[in-house]
């Protein structure tokens, strides 16, 4: 799927009617009865449904729905929210169109009327303001919005709950908090974002026939599923033996951290690596030993129990790199991270204290000859950008898109919705994963099953967007099979990576 702003919808329903010479009379009708037959599966005969119209397409939409499901039987009442003379084009040809077949229109605006129509009703169907909404809603919208919010009514969004904003850097708004949104063509980015995606509930997509390469040509970001994975994750060669499937090396960890680096080889294995070492101090290594034996292990001189940087790690035994891990924050290992960086001729997975590290020279990763990947959640995101963490959730996905592109990396910023972006501004998000997740470790499990993707035969942003989504999966599998979202640990995450390997195979 797509991901689309307000805009990049404007301009493919531009082409769509201007250069395709599609009529948008028939697109709304497209719409509305692609949406009625979602309605027509949640609702039953004798429920009472309400339809909230405004202007623009959202409320013509509105005015098919009603129509088509009072054509099928069904008890229906319109609320038209705003005066005659904003409803027009194909809307008002769409209104005349249901008064024609019989229905009846209300024009109420008043906050007491409406609550009176809505606590005679059993379903909602929200038609009343599109994508093209920013800041706050002026009256009789917000009233209504408030009214509709304190019934216990199935609620219905037509594109985008009426009051959210379509794209980022949006924070102080009301809105439909609906059970069921039902998007047209496409989500919008706010469908991905933090404060947005609640008021969605549960969204899914209706075609109603915009031209995709209009798609292909405005938007650079879109969802990474199933589908995606199953095209393009590696299949493992019956003649393949462990070098073939990389050499990899984990730097991190420290006397009181080695936890970290545990979980990210033993990932890093279960997901397909050939040959892990971990490099990390010497005091370290048995307890990382016991956690996973199939590591092998480079020593390294420390200080107070953390990495020194008095040491030299020849990198190019390796076929790529993750760094950061557990390491710590004190200078001397900073030296060492900073070093390897940007001297390693082969990918670096820069994560946690690697990605704290690099803040104080990021010329070091812009420099940098090979790919480098970067995986901050949203307060290292922060950190990296100088700015704070509620900005980063308004605008994750411009923030991860413009610090790609400008160090040349790619990035992994890890979320409710992970968005994966490259060097040239393309992102893609990962459809998986839970709350479960929100428990230390996690992190440290996805950079190990990263660092076992990028070795794989894949590009990069199909190894990184792959290694999101098992990631996320195992999490959804155990979430549903044998553990809750409370009790989730990131190792039962890595045992369960073998459930959606072998669903692939």
């Amino acid at each position: 799927m797509h991901i689309v702003t307000a805009n990049e919808m404007y301009e493919i329903d531009r082409i769509a009617i201007e250069e395709m010479g599609i009529n948008g009379t028939i697109l709304m009708e497209n719409a509305g009865r692609a949406i009625t037959e979602k309605v027509v599966g949640l609702v039953e005969k004798s429920d009472r449904i309400l339809v909230l119209v405004g202007s623009g397409n959202n409320g013509g939409d509105g005015f098919v729905i009603a129509r088509t499901l009072q054509n099928q039987g069904y008890k229906v009442t319109v609320l038209q929210l705003v005066p005659n003379e904003k409803i027009t084009g194909a809307a008002g040809y769409h209104k005349q169109l249901l008064i024609n077949f019989g229905g009846v229109i209300q024009q109420k605006q008043d906050s007491d009327e409406i609550t009176t129509f809505l606590n005679n009703t059993d379903v909602v169907i929200d038609a009343m303001l599109g994508i093209g909404i920013t800041g706050k809603l002026r009256s009789p919208f917000n009233q209504v919005v408030d009214a509709v919010n304190q019934v216990d009514k199935l609620i219905i969004s037509v594109d985008i709950p009426s009051g959210v904003p379509a794209g980022e850097d949006g924070s102080d708004f009301i809105a439909i908090k609906a059970n069921y949104t039902f998007v047209i063509e496409e989500p919008k980015v706010s469908a991905f974002l933090q404060q947005c995606a609640p008021y969605y509930g549960k969204w899914s997509k209706v075609k109603i026939g915009l031209p995709q390469e209009a798609f292909d040509k405005q938007s650079k970001r879109k969802t990474w599923g199933w589908q995606n994975v199953s095209n393009t994750l590696p299949k493992r060669d019956k003649f393949s033996y462990k070098g073939s499937h990389g050499r990899g090396l984990i730097i991190g960890g420290c006397l009181h951290m080695p936890g970290s680096v545990a979980m990210t080889s033993l990932a890093a294995l279960r997901s397909g690596s050939g040959l892990i070492t971990v490099a990390t101090v010497e005091e370290a290594i048995p307890s990382i030993a016991q956690q996973c034996m199939e590591a092998t292990f480079l020593p390294l001189a420390s200080q107070e129990g953390t990495i020194a940087s008095c040491q030299k790690i020849d990198t190019t035994l390796y076929d790529a790199i993750a760094i950061g891990m557990g390491m710590g924050r004190k200078e001397e290992t900073g030296i060492l991270t900073r070093e390897i960086i940007s001297k390693a001729n082969t990918p670096v997975l820069i994560d946690a204290d690697g990605l704290y590290h690099i803040k104080q020279d990021l010329s070091v990763i812009t420099d940098r000859n090979h790919p480098t990947v970067l995986t901050p959640h949203f307060g290292e995101m922060a950190m990296l950008m100088d700015t704070t963490v509620n900005d980063v959730i308004k605008n994750p996905f411009t923030l991860a898109k413009n610090f790609a592109t400008e160090h040349g990396v790619y990035l992994v910023l890890k979320g409710p919705a992970t968005i994966v972006s490259d060097p040239e501004g393309n992102q893609w998000v990962n459809t998986t994963g839970n709350s479960g997740l929100a428990k230390g470790g996690s992190g440290d499990v996805l950079s190990g099953i990263l660092l076992a993707m990028i070795m794989q035969d894949q590009s990069m942003a199909e190894a990184l967007s792959n290694g999101c989504f098992v990631h996320g999966k195992a999490a959804d599998n155990l979430v549903i099979n044998e553990h809750s979202r409370q009790d989730l640990l990131a190792t039962d995450v890595v045992k369960g990576l073998a459930s959606v390997f072998r669903t692939f195979r």
